[in-house]
C-alpha cells in the first residue's frame, strides 16, 4: 500500500479515536454535573421520597444517615429553611425511631431515680462534674418516687412546648391544650401567655438555674411566693428536676423540695437517672447527629417517643429571625439574649432544629413554627 494512503488511513483512525474519547469525557461530565445538581437540590431525608402514603414501608437503615446529611448540607448555614406544610403522620417511621431509642435507654425507667435505688445519705457523682459529689438529702429522699411517674402511660398525641419567642402571636394555646399529654420546659410561665402557649401541663422540667434566673434565687418573700404559686399551678403534674447533672444547683433544688413538702404541693417529682443524658446523646451520635449536650427540648422529644404515638413540637426555633425576617425573642416571656452558635455553649441548637425539621418532613413528628390553624399556607423560605 502506498505510503500516502497508509498515512491517510492512520490519520482517519486517529481522528475517530480522539472523537470517541472526547465523547466519553463529555458523557462523564454530564453525569457528574447531574449528580452534583441532585445533591445540591435534594433535601436530606430519613427515608426515600414516598410515592405512596407516608405509612408505606420504610428502610430501617436510612435513619443513621440523618446527621451526616445535615452536617454536609448545613455546616455553614445559620438560618433555617421552612417548607410548605402538607404534613402526614408517618407511623412506621415513628415506630422505627421508638425501637432505636429503646436500644439506648428506656424512658419509663430512666425518667427518674426510684426510692429503692438509693438510700438516704448516699453519695452521688454529678453527671457532668464526675469529680464533684453530693448526697441524697432527706428532702430529696422523701420525694423520690417509688415507681416511675410514667409507668404504663401511653398517649395518642403529645405536645412538647419549647420556650422560643416564635410562640408569641401564634394563637397555638387551644391547639396545645387539645393534646392528650403536654410537656413544658423549665417552668415557663403560661397564665399571661395562654392564648399562644396554652395552660395545660402534664410534665414540666425545672433546671436548678431556673430558680436563680426566673425567681431571683428566692431572695425575698415576694419571690418565694411567686415560686410557690407556680409550683401549685402544676396540680397533678410531673415535676422533672435534673438534680444531679452539674454542680452548683444543689441549694436551689433543696429550696424547691422544701417548699413542696412544707406546703404539700400536689406534684409528682422525678429526678432523671444518672445515665439518661449520656444515653440520649449516644442515640443521636450513633445516628450521626453530633450534638455536644442535648437540650431539654431534644431530651423530652427523645423520651416522648416511648410514651406518645404522634408528637407535636411548639416553640422550637433557635434563630434570631422568623421566616418572614422579623426578630424573634430567645424566650417568649423574658428579654434574655443568647448566641445560638456560640462555641462556649454546651448545646448545638441549630443542628438539633434541622434534625427535628428533617424528621418533620418525613412525618415522624410535627414541628409547628407558624400561626396555628394557618400551617397549610405556603411559607417563605429562608436561605
Amino acid at each position: 500500500m502506498p505510503l500516502l494512503l497508509r498515512t491517510l488511513l492512520f490519520g482517519i483512525v486517529t481522528l475517530l479515536v480522539v472523537f470517541l474519547i472526547i465523547d466519553d469525557i463529555a458523557e462523564v461530565e454530564r453525569k457528574t454535573a447531574n449528580t452534583g445538581h441532585a445533591r445540591k437540590t435534594n433535601s436530606p431525608e430519613l427515608i426515600p421520597k414516598p410515592h405512596r402514603k407516608a405509612a408505606a414501608k420504610v428502610d430501617p437503615t436510612a435513619l443513621p444517615r440523618l446527621g451526616k446529611d445535615l452536617n454536609h448540607h448545613n455546616r455553614n448555614n445559620n438560618t433555617a429553611k421552612v417548607y410548605p406544610d402538607n404534613w402526614t403522620f408517618n407511623r412506621t417511621l415513628s415506630k422505627i425511631i421508638r425501637k432505636n431509642v429503646l436500644k439506648f435507654l428506656d424512658p419509663e425507667r430512666d425518667i427518674s431515680i426510684l426510692k429503692g435505688t438509693f438510700k438516704l445519705g448516699d453519695i452521688i457523682h454529678y453527671v457532668f462534674d464526675r469529680h464533684s459529689t453530693t448526697n441524697i438529702s432527706e428532702n430529696l429522699y422523701r420525694l423520690l418516687p417509688t415507681v416511675s411517674p410514667m409507668k404504663n402511660q401511653h398517649h395518642r398525641t403529645c405536645a412538647i412546648v419549647g420556650n422560643s419567642g416564635i410562640l408569641l402571636n401564634s394563637s397555638c394555646g387551644p391547639e396545645i391544650d387539645s393534646h392528650d399529654f403536654v410537656i413544658r420546659c423549665n417552668l415557663a410561665p403560661v397564665q399571661e401567655y395562654s392564648q399562644d402557649v396554652g395552660l395545660r401541663t402534664n410534665l414540666v422540667t425545672m433546671n436548678p438555674s431556673v430558680v436563680q434566673r426566673a425567681f431571683q434565687d428566692l431572695v425575698s418573700e415576694e419571690w418565694r411566693e411567686r415560686f410557690l404559686q407556680r409550683l401549685q399551678s402544676l396540680s397533678g403534674s410531673v415535676l422533672w428536676i435534673p438534680a444531679f447533672m452539674a454542680k452548683g444547683g444543689e441549694e436551689r433544688v433543696e429550696w424547691a423540695l422544701r417548699l413542696i413538702l412544707r406546703h404539700t404541693v400536689d406534684v409528682r417529682t422525678a429526678f432523671p437517672s444518672l445515665r439518661l443524658l449520656h444515653a440520649v446523646r449516644g442515640f443521636w451520635l450513633t445516628n450521626n447527629v453530633h450534638i455536644k449536650r442535648p437540650t431539654t427540648g431534644l431530651l423530652m422529644y427523645t423520651m416522648a417517643t416511648r410514651f406518645c404515638d404522634e408528637i407535636h413540637l411548639y416553640g422550637f426555633w433557635p434563630f434570631h429571625l422568623d421566616p418572614q425576617g422579623k426578630a424573634v425573642k430567645y424566650h417568649y416571656y423574658d428579654a434574655l439574649k443568647y448566641e445560638y452558635t456560640s462555641r462556649s455553649s454546651p448545646h448545638t441548637m441549630p443542628l438539633e432544629f434541622r434534625t427535628l425539621n428533617t424528621l418533620h418532613r418525613q412525618g415522624a413528628l410535627r414541628l409547628h413554627t407558624g400561626v396555628c390553624g394557618a400551617e397549610k399556607a405556603p411559607r417563605k423560605q429562608l436561605q
